[in-house]
């Protein structure tokens, strides 16, 4: 349902070990994101915006606070439980790409579709169009070290999306690509965004991204310092 709470953040802090100390990568975070959102989080590098992303998509949990997902709460899960909930409901995209250089590239955005156990009609069908929204049918048995940075994040791209998760989490998907990819990457999530109501959230400093950006939240040392919405 659009507009229904879909993740709820009370006072996250998030500190990592350096050395005998710590360093506070994130402090006293407070937000709701709704159903249907296409929103990001803004600021420069070391503002939190990754770390942040980490602990909605439970790659990473609060040092306290708590994160809720889809009612689950982030902190308490397991691995196996935290594993469920990416698997099902989760598509990231990875400023690093993280494809996987034995498989070609239908062999990488068809992954997540493996592990739902679809059959291989659907499997296709979805791979063929998540390649074709990204602009890439012509790469299918190209492995990762035969393609271009910005053909990797498109691979990277439709892998994320290919199973029409409910939530994308993208933390720099634009960072490789030229303004025309990056435009039209952005206009495809947008519809996708509007007609299956899926939830996006960007981390980035990228111009290109802000602008199609709903919701705006800026991010400095680890703070929310402001949250602004448009309406189109």
């Amino acid at each position: 349902m659009k507009n229904s709470q879909l993740i709820e953040i009370n006072n996250l802090v998030k500190d990592y070990p350096i050395g005998g100390d710590s360093f506070r990568a994130l402090n006293n975070i407070n937000l709701i994101i709704k159903t249907g959102e296409f929103t990001g989080f803004v600021g420069p590098s070391g503002s939190g915006k990754t770390t942040l992303l980490n602990i909605i998509g439970a790659l990473d949990t609060p040092t306290s606070g708590s994160t809720t997902v889809m009612d689950k709460k982030i902190e308490k899960l397991t691995h196996k439980e935290a594993a469920i909930l990416r698997k099902e409901y989760l598509g990231f995209i990875f400023q690093t790409y993280n494809l996987l250089p034995v498989y070609n590239v239908f062999e990488n955005v068809e992954f997540p579709l493996l592990l739902q156990k679809i059959t291989s009609d659907k499997r296709k069908k979805a791979v063929n169009d998540a390649l074709e929204w990204v602009g890439l049918t012509d790469k299918v048995k190209s492995k990762p070290s035969q393609l271009s940075g910005g053909e990797s994040q498109r691979v990277a791209i439709a892998r994320a999306m290919v199973k029409k998760p409910t939530i994308v989490l993208a933390d720099e998907p634009t960072a490789n690509l030229d303004a025309a990819n990056s435009h039209h990457i952005l206009q495809t999530m947008e519809k996708l965004n509007t007609e299956l109501n899926t939830t996006f959230i960007f981390a980035t400093h990228d111009d290109k991204v802000i602008k199609y950006l709903q919701r705006k939240i800026s991010l400095e040392d680890g703070t929310v310092v402001k949250d602004e919405e448009k309406w189109v």
